[in-house]
């Protein structure tokens, strides 16, 4: 479990290495994840673009950096937790991971959610994610 994306985590044909950009791309959402997790908001800029959009479940998508980071001071139910991730698969403008977050809201509620995001990257920056929870919807 997680052992995946602390390898890497690159989809790769057998026998061929990853190329540069997708390991970037797996180095870039696990970076993003360790900052999130670690409460260091202040840290979005160097995985965020200017202006990215992020879609998630319950709430309006968040457009530009500013919103980003007021999501995740002000916003979020989070109030600390950590995600696991077990698998990233990245391109060089694309990627996707899974995996699981478990940690407590502001009201000190435990927290268990099965996770998805997809991403669209641009410059070696997130310009856009998209969330999705493991739960019944339709």
């Amino acid at each position: 479990r997680g052992e995946r994306a602390s390898r890497g985590g690159e989809a790769a044909r057998p026998g061929a290495g990853p190329r540069r950009m997708t390991a970037n791309g797996a180095e870039l959402i696990r970076g993003m994840f360790a900052a999130i997790d670690a409460g260091e908001f202040d840290r979005l800029r160097e995985y965020f673009a200017a202006d990215v959009v992020y879609e998630r479940p319950g709430y309006e998508p968040l457009r530009g950096i500013e919103a980003l980071e007021n999501f995740y001071r002000h916003e979020r139910i989070i109030a600390r937790g950590a995600h696991d991730l077990q698998g990233i698969i990245a391109e060089p403008r694309a990627a996707a991971c899974w995996g699981r977050f478990q940690g407590l809201s502001r009201r000190g509620e435990p927290l268990d959610e099965r996770f998805a995001d997809v991403y669209e990257l641009r410059d070696g920056l997130v310009a856009r994610r998209t969330t999705h929870f493991f739960r019944p919807a339709i």
